[in-house]
């Protein structure tokens, strides 16, 4: 599937080019972003350049993960990054970050509804499943601030930095 540009009232959502490295790099030298996400730790510069010039396109290419930068339209700064991946027929996972000066000002919510919507039109999804380990409780108040339901946790569900972790997941269902 070829990548696309979604817009929204203060975003636009686009695929990440080779110059978006840097901020991706800045992004993700928060510590959150590395321990709640499969982020690489230490992330180096070069994780960076992978994530926007081998990982992102080649996601569009399987038509696997449909990764897009969320940047703000006033001043084009970095506000995430949100994919879905997709798990099984008709159903996909939501995915994403937040660059940390970035937060709290709603622009995450509004990037991953902008998403979720364009794969239930575009994707013909049914379901969206959401999944954040036990603790990452900013990603299960965006989720829930988007519909999702929790449906369990997953006790034990992956190791994280060499320990076992339980996560959270929940599911939001087409209109």
């Amino acid at each position: 599937m070829d990548p696309l540009t979604l817009k929204t009232a203060r975003l636009q959502l686009r695929p990440f080019a080779p110059s978006d490295a840097d901020a991706v790099y800045a992004a993700c030298q928060d510590p959150d972003i590395q321990y709640y996400t499969p982020a690489p730790t230490p992330f180096q510069r070069q994780d960076a350049e992978k994530y926007v010039t081998e990982t992102a396109p080649r996601g569009w290419d399987t038509d696997h993960d449909h990764i897009l930068g969320a940047f703000r339209s006033d001043n084009a700064a970095l506000v995430g990054s949100f994919c879905l991946t997709k798990l099984f027929q008709g159903v996909y996972e939501l995915g994403y970050w937040a660059a940390k000066e970035q937060r709290g000002q709603g622009y995450s919510a509004e990037a991953a509804r902008a998403l979720c919507d364009w794969g239930f039109t575009a994707l013909n999804a049914h379901r969206i499943e959401w999944w954040a380990m036990v603790g990452n409780t900013a990603s299960r108040a965006l989720a829930e601030k988007l519909g999702f339901t929790l449906e369990g946790t997953l006790r034990n569900r992956s190791m994280v930095h060499g320990e076992p972790h339980d996560w959270w997941v929940g599911g939001l269902l087409k209109p």
